[in-house]
């Protein structure tokens, strides 16, 4: 059972190699790919305004190594009297590896509901945040805070574009390669893979694979465009994919 993974570079080839080291036949299909943010300029200017105190989210690694390289250009360090939050144990890490910094971040599962549950987020009235992030995405961080009486700031520091290929050739090869399994993490690319497969292998091939995501909410998305066996990891990084994915 060949297995494919859609998440964008460098985790969706890492996570190929891990599969492939453990004897599994798996194969990269990257649905997105990634560029500096529209507001990447202005964040050293952002986090220069941020009072002792104030908080500080990052949402990916992504973002994580964005703002280094903008800061690293500036030569403006990264603020330490700001309460630092991550969106889960991996941006931590990859904030904490950059900057030598304290970062919470919520133990369980790696979504917004989660982080806003931590005990430093529930009296923040008066207080400024800034939400490191990319280009779209969900906006429950942002409106929570401000509901909370925090002042909100965005800085986008990198954007997602899709990545564009042919869709009925694709799917025929990866049919051919005996595709069986779909690791998707996001509804962005969930969409997008939807939408590219045309309707015969929609219905013949891609809604019939076992589509292992990473969130109940990707879930009932995944259900709702007609897919039925849906295994959720109780987590985005590439351990607990490994984890959801069926024995061979």
């Amino acid at each position: 059972m060949s297995i494919l993974v859609t998440r964008p570079s460098p985790a969706g080839e890492q996570l190929v190699a891990r599969l492939r080291s453990l004897g599994r036949e798996a194969w990269h299909f990257p649905l997105i790919e990634f560029s500096p943010g529209r507001e990447l300029a202005q964040l050293p200017a952002a986090l220069a305004g941020l009072r002792p105190g104030d908080l500080g989210f990052v949402l990916s690694q992504h973002a994580v190594e964005y703002a280094r390289r903008a800061l690293s250009h500036s030569g403006q360090p990264w603020p330490g009297h700001v309460q630092w939050f991550a969106i889960g144990r991996t941006t931590a890490l990859a904030f904490h590896n950059v900057t030598g910094l304290d970062i919470r971040y919520p133990q369980d599962r790696e979504i917004s509901e989660v982080l806003l549950q931590l005990p430093e987020l529930q009296n923040i009235a008066g207080k400024r945040a800034l939400i490191l992030r990319g280009n779209g995405g969900r906006e429950l961080l942002g409106t929570t805070l401000a509901a909370r009486g925090a002042e909100i700031a965005y800085s986008e520091c990198y954007q997602r574009s899709p990545r564009h290929y042919n869709g009925a050739q694709e799917a025929h090869r990866w049919q051919q390669r005996g595709i069986r399994t779909l690791i998707v993490t996001s509804g962005e690319m969930l969409r997008q893979l939807y939408t590219l497969t045309p309707e015969w292998y929609r219905h013949n091939w891609l809604l019939t694979c076992q589509l292992v995501v990473v969130s109940e909410r990707l879930a009932c998305l995944a259900r709702e465009l007609g897919w039925r066996d849906i295994q959720v990891a109780d987590n985005a990084d590439n351990d607990a994919l490994l984890r959801a994915l069926p024995s061979q």
